[in-house]
């Protein structure tokens, strides 16, 4: 049996040290928090070779004395908590006291603090853990702390580091997230000699938003201001025109505490849930403010999660905060152009703030129940205005969009046909009539295997074959075909040059994702450029692809990327899926009998049977199922 040991101190310092330092963001994150812990009010942040070499951390702040500093960098030191009952309500970020001693385990580090009464400060230097150096030195008040060679030794550690881009973009990430959540502390971002970020520290949301997420994330937002049952929700919600393809711009904040909350965002989104399409995300910067003991932050270790008394609060407070702007946003557009679609609705002057209603969640749910009505015509489009079909360039790209899903058939491999070479079918004329377009379709493929009928709601081909009826879903066939071709290697999309480059906001750390895989993009037909921090230049596509669909494909991609790992086939796997569903026959979109019949040909042949993500192709009508369905068995 073998032998139970304790552990030598170092080499449990090491192992303590993986659960709060796993790549330099988190020290930088850690930092971060304890200067704001320390009542700053400005806060510098630098890193070099994306924070493996070098971080600096500098602040304003209270500064350590000079017969604490070396305890600060023990395990469970900690100024913050004193007793159990502290643990109760918890309002700082830090209170492990495992953050500075997990930092020190692993690299080269060093401090300079003072007090604002002291005279002069403290210069202490640890190298993994051990004192080299603890004397007096001339300083500002506040304190500075810089980190080298981080895991210089934990070589293990060491080989799961990204690249240098990579793990910049994520420390990015956490210093955008923290100058979000703190708009009354200044923050300056300087990454290898330049700097990103420097928030005015104005205790304006607007100006910080402005200065880290830029004029055009500004321009799509719209404010939320609302209180109910001991929660307040205020920040900002995207608008429905302005929603993105990704959760990348979601940041949610529980009392001044960046943090990852499925409920939150599941309150979020089911706010949206009827106002932004399938495959959209809405954009937020949420402030939650509640009582601390209704908050339980000690159940992660990086504090990224946390926990609530009652879920449902929560949830509601959330949900109902963005939906009753979402729909006084509505109703101010619909006012504003003249729909007609809103009948009275007076609300209490005293509930105006800003422009928008602080409504309680029964306050809201009486309003919007019965008093906000929209009438039949307001309400067929989003806002209740449906523009009329006459756009002649609408009319030309529908007409592309047709002869391109064609195109498309016959580069996956699809056999085409010219329209006399068709046995049966008559040329259509622009005098014949809906029974004569029938007709040609019913006679496409005489003395085949099958005959197709039609199609209904312009997403299921019909088909006869054998006294069966075949109803054919020809997106996921289509899909299918892609798919099939990609992964085989038969098929390599075409590139397109774009005469003027598809500017995408993807976030930090996708960006990095996408320039840091340059070479499986140009594979796929993309070509992808760093224009900013969390924002890409696309200047090549697939011709498979729709411009418009270029940043939901690439948001796509991002998360395929940054899950994979490296070059895994499940990662190739995803990427795939991703380019055949947006290069297939879109739902809704006009199918030519062309297609039709060639789509129809590779499903009867039982070369394709389910689509990439497992859901049938075909549903089959047996002469049985009619019969008894007519009284006829």
């Amino acid at each position: 049996m073998a032998k139970i040991v304790k552990l030598e101190q170092h080499i449990a310092d090491l192992i303590a040290a993986g659960e709060v330092v796993s790549r330099p963001a988190s020290v930088v994150k850690e930092l971060i928090e304890n200067a704001v812990d320390a009542k700053a009010g400005i806060i510098t942040i630098e890193i070099k070779d994306g924070g493996m070499t070098y971080i600096r951390v500098s602040d304003d702040g209270c500064g350590i004395a000079p017969e604490y500093v070396q305890t600060a960098f023990l395990r469970h030191a900690t100024s913050k908590i004193q007793t159990e009952r502290d643990l109760e309500a918890i309002e700082t970020l830090g209170f492990r006291g495992e953050a500075l001693a997990a930092i020190a385990a692993v690299s080269r580090i060093e401090i300079h603090t003072r007090t604002p009464d002291a005279r002069e400060g403290t210069r202490l230097i640890l190298e993994a853990g051990e004192t080299l150096s603890n004397t007096p030195v001339g300083c500002p008040a506040g304190t500075t702390i810089i980190v080298r060679d981080l895991f210089f030794n934990t070589p293990a550690r060491l080989k799961f580091m990204k690249t240098n881009r990579a793990e910049g973009s994520a420390v990015s990430s956490v210093v955008m997230r923290a100058a979000l959540c703190r708009p009354d502390i200044s923050f300056r971002f300087i990454k290898d000699g330049k700097t990103e970020y420097h928030t005015p520290g104005d205790s304006l949301p607007e100006s910080c938003v402005y200065n880290v997420l830029g004029r055009e994330f500004q321009a799509g937002q719209t404010a939320v201001n609302f209180s109910d049952d001991g929660f307040s929700v205020k920040g900002f919600v995207s608008k429905p025109e302005a929603s993105r393809g990704n959760r990348g711009y979601q940041f949610l904040f529980i009392n001044g505490r960046p943090v990852r909350s499925l409920l939150m965002q599941s309150a979020l989104e089911q706010a949206y849930k009827n106002v932004i399409g399938v495959g959209k995300f809405p954009s937020c910067v949420l402030y939650i403010t509640t009582k601390a003991s209704n908050v339980d932050v000690n159940v992660h270790p990086a504090k990224t999660e946390v926990r609530f008394i009652s879920d449902k609060q929560v949830f509601d407070a959330v949900y109902y905060a963005v939906l009753g702007t979402i729909e006084q946003l509505h109703a101010q557009m619909n006012l504003r152009s003249g729909a007609g679609g809103l009948e009275t609705y007076d609300p209490d002057e005293k509930k105006q703030s800003g422009g928008f209603f602080s409504l309680t969640a029964n306050d809201y749910k009486k309003s919007y129940g019965g008093a906000l009505k929209v009438s039949e015509a307001a309400s067929r489009g989003t806002y209740g205005y449906t523009p009329k079909n006459t756009d002649k360039y609408a009319q030309k790209y529908a007409q592309k969009q047709e002869n391109r899903n064609f195109s498309n058939l016959q580069n996956s491999g699809i056999p085409s046909y010219s329209e006399n070479s068709l046995p049966g079918q008559s040329k259509l004329s622009e005098n014949d009539s809906g029974a004569g377009y029938v007709k040609s379709l019913a006679g496409t493929r005489e003395n085949e295997q099958f005959r197709v009928i039609g199609e209904a709601q312009k997403l299921y081909i019909i088909i006869e074959k054998d006294e069966n009826i075949w109803l054919i879903d020809k997106h996921a066939a289509h899909e299918r075909i892609h798919y099939n071709a990609l992964k085989s290697g038969e098929y390599s999309p075409m590139s397109e040059e774009l005469i003027v480059p598809v500017i995408c906001s993807v976030g930090c750390e996708q960006a990095a994702a996408l320039t840091d895989n340059a070479d499986i993009l140009d594979l796929l037909g993309f070509t992808a450029e760093r224009f900013g921090e969390d924002t890409v230049a696309v200047r090549h596509i697939p011709s498979d692809i729709d411009i418009s669909d270029t940043e939901s494909v690439l948001s796509e991609l991002c998360q395929a990327l940054m899950t994979g790992g490296g070059r895994e086939p499940s990662m190739l796997d995803n990427i795939y899926k991703t380019l055949a569903c947006k290069a297939a026959i879109k739902a809704g979109s006009n199918t030519s009998i062309q297609e039709m019949d060639a789509l129809a040909a590779r499903v009867v042949s039982g070369e394709i049977t389910h689509c990439p993500h497992g859901r049938p192709i075909t549903y089959v009508l047996t002469k049985t199922m009619l019969e008894k369905g007519f009284g006829r068995a």
